[in-house]
């Protein structure tokens, strides 16, 4: 049997499998098998605070309700994810890319530590790849992120409802507008409203508290690829090349780095181009 390296898809913070819509069917025209999974507490299998649906939005409760998607844990995510690698592994008789968008980096990085010889590369698309022993908030803190937009529109305080609580719903339209401005700044107001109708509003707190734990021994045998993306306000560039510089001091090696003049979300504004990079990583 031909062996060839398909992708396991990771989608990043409240975002669901939709985020890879317009790229999936890219990916699968170039021969590439697929498959984009929603993480535990996200998509179908995300639980949504009651507060969420009462409309207009009462603030206080919104703001207070402790959420039932909180227990999320990363050690879930990670098996889930192992679990497409294989599925997708046993489909080609190859190798998977692993890529991750944003938060879902959270999720490569153990996955290719855990079972490095079942993939081909680990791979994130302006996500958080944080190098030995850091967590997700080092780099959020850090100076090089101080325009970073998201953390402006969290609606709930993390340590009191145990998640990083946003309102896809919102009709204020200036939260609206940052919200577009920090995710989607390229997007058609169209494209815009179709991304927002798959977002949930809790993303398990939890997972940003796990420390890196990626070794030489496992993970820095594994080809390592980073989709930086220029025109980000999420994950700043300033802070997407401070963690490539960093996991590249840890590992001693270098990552290889694709650039796109592109936003937080270019599976929606650049698709074809985000398929071809997806497709070279696979096919290297």
């Amino acid at each position: 049997m031909t062996k060839t390296n398909g992708v396991v898809l990771i989608h990043g913070a409240w975002h669901d499998h939709h985020t890879w819509d317009n790229v999936v069917p890219l990916l699968e025209a170039a021969g590439v098998t697929v498959k984009a999974i929603d993480l535990p507490g996200a998509g179908v299998n995300a639980a949504i605070p009651s507060s969420y649906n009462t409309r207009p939005l009462t603030t206080a409760a919104f703001g207070s309700e402790p959420s039932p998607n909180a227990g999320v844990t990363q050690e879930e995510r990670t098996a889930a994810a192992i679990d497409a690698v294989r599925e997708v592994n046993s489909a080609t008789g190859g190798k998977a890319v692993v890529l991750g968008h944003s938060l879902g980096g959270l999720t490569v990085s153990p996955v290719a530590e855990a079972i490095p010889d079942e993939v081909s590369a680990a791979a994130y698309l302006t996500a958080f790849m944080l190098a030995p022993g850091m967590v997700s908030g080092q780099i959020m803190g850090h100076q090089l992120m101080a325009e970073a937009m998201v953390p402006s529109l969290f609606l709930a305080d993390p340590a009191q409802v145990g998640v990083m609580r946003l309102d896809p719903k919102s009709e204020d339209p200036d939260y609206v507008a940052r919200t577009k401005e920090a995710f989607y700044a390229d997007l058609t107001d169209d494209q815009f409203a179709t991304a927002l109708s798959h977002l949930h509003p809790d993303e398990p707190a939890k997972v940003t508290g796990v420390p890196s734990t990626v070794t030489h021994a496992n993970y820095g045998t594994v080809a390592r690829h980073f989709i930086e993306c220029i025109a980000d306000n999420a994950i700043v560039i300033g802070g997407q090349r401070e963690m490539i510089r960093l996991m590249d001091e840890a590992m001693g090696d270098t990552t290889t780095v694709h650039t796109m003049d592109a936003s937080h979300s270019p599976f929606h504004s650049q698709p074809q181009a985000l398929a071809d990079i997806i497709t070279s990583i696979a096919g290297s």
